[in-house]
């Protein structure tokens, strides 16, 4: 279905998928839990997810004429980190308006993770006061009109690489991937579990697994606390991105399963729920996740383990977007373990 577009390599290619043993061993055995280790696909700068976006818009970035990258999320932003990393992998400036979406409660949380790489590889990244949106911001707006001011060409990449006309390609992308990978495997996933806050992850899964009737599998954890936005963002954009694809078929608001149950008490706050299923998956997989979007679908997807939502010997792939950089911002939860 991508054929079409012009893509620019920035992952290793496929993602591996793992069988977490002791995880599904620990939730009581009655459903098999695998993970897509979307957080292992490149070696920019601890890859992660926005990186099979951004693989569709930077020809287009390039095409454009541009020579800085400008984007925009919280201070302990993956996306922002991962747009600082293919900036300098395809020898573009960057300029990042880092804005202040989650209360500073740690010491070190402006200094260390996401951002500390971010400026590390080159970024001009700028803290602002605003709080947590999703939508287009008018602080990115004035970044990329200081870039002109100062002489040089923005091509405007939005939170989350989301709101773009090739946002939704790279998750199309991984649902063809996962088909190739079952045939290997033997076997389909009965459910997908993926955090969900800018949109353009889900909705690419729904468009792509779409095709093989999928779609309403793709169990999106909310963890932006505004559900209504998100879903309406999901909607969007799976719409364009199905129409962009000419998939032949109309998402639909059933194609859109999204749970708002976990993303209190707010947008990167944990709350203790999900701070034990970070640390369960830890003990029992040493498999790291964040406080801000790993650790909520892991805390959904456990406690939809364990409250039968998932008929038994359903095979669930938990879906790791790569978030672990932010944790060190949470260091004094964690201190202790």
């Amino acid at each position: 279905m991508l054929d079409k577009f012009e893509r620019y390599p920035l992952t290793f290619g496929k993602t591996p998928i793992e069988h977490l043993p002791n995880l599904t061993k620990e939730l009581g055995g009655k459903v098999e839990i695998y993970v897509k280790r979307e957080d292992c696909n490149s070696g920019l700068a601890g890859g992660g997810n926005k990186l099979r976006k951004l693989e569709y818009i930077v020809p287009d970035a390039i095409a454009s004429g541009a020579d800085t990258l400008v984007s925009i999320g919280g201070v302990q932003s993956n996306h922002t980190r991962m747009v600082a990393a293919t900036a300098a992998k395809i020898g573009m400036k960057c300029r990042l308006v880092q804005e202040s979406w989650v209360p500073h409660n740690d010491a070190v949380y402006d200094r260390v993770g996401n951002i500390l790489m971010t400026r590390l590889m080159g970024a001009d990244s700028r803290i602002v006061d605003d709080g947590f949106d999703i939508g287009i911001r008018s602080s990115w707006e004035e970044a990329m009109e200081s870039v002109r001011q100062e002489g040089g060409t923005p091509y405007g990449i939005p939170a989350g690489a989301s709101v773009n006309k090739f946002g939704g390609l790279g998750y199309v992308g991984f649902a063809e991937e996962v088909r190739e990978q079952e045939a290997e495997l033997g076997f389909k996933f009965d459910y997908i579990v993926v955090c969900v806050v800018t949109g353009s992850t889900q909705a690419g899964m729904v468009v792509g697994f779409k095709a093989d009737g999928r779609a309403n599998k793709v169990i999106g954890i909310d963890a932006s606390g505004t559900v209504d936005q998100t879903r309406a963002q999901v909607k969007e954009i799976a719409q364009n991105t199905a129409e962009l694809i000419e998939l032949g078929q109309q998402i639909c608001d059933e194609d859109i399963h999204i749970n708002p149950d976990y993303a209190y008490p707010a947008y990167g706050v944990p709350s203790e729920a999900t701070n034990d299923a970070i640390r369960l998956a830890a003990r029992t997989e040493a498999m790291i996740t964040d406080p801000v979007y790993e650790g909520k679908s892991m805390q959904g997807m456990i406690d939809l383990v364990k409250k039968d939502f998932f008929p038994e010997k359903s095979k669930v792939l938990y879906v790791h977007l790569g978030g672990t950089p932010a944790i060190n911002g949470y260091s004094y939860i964690y201190r202790n373990g």
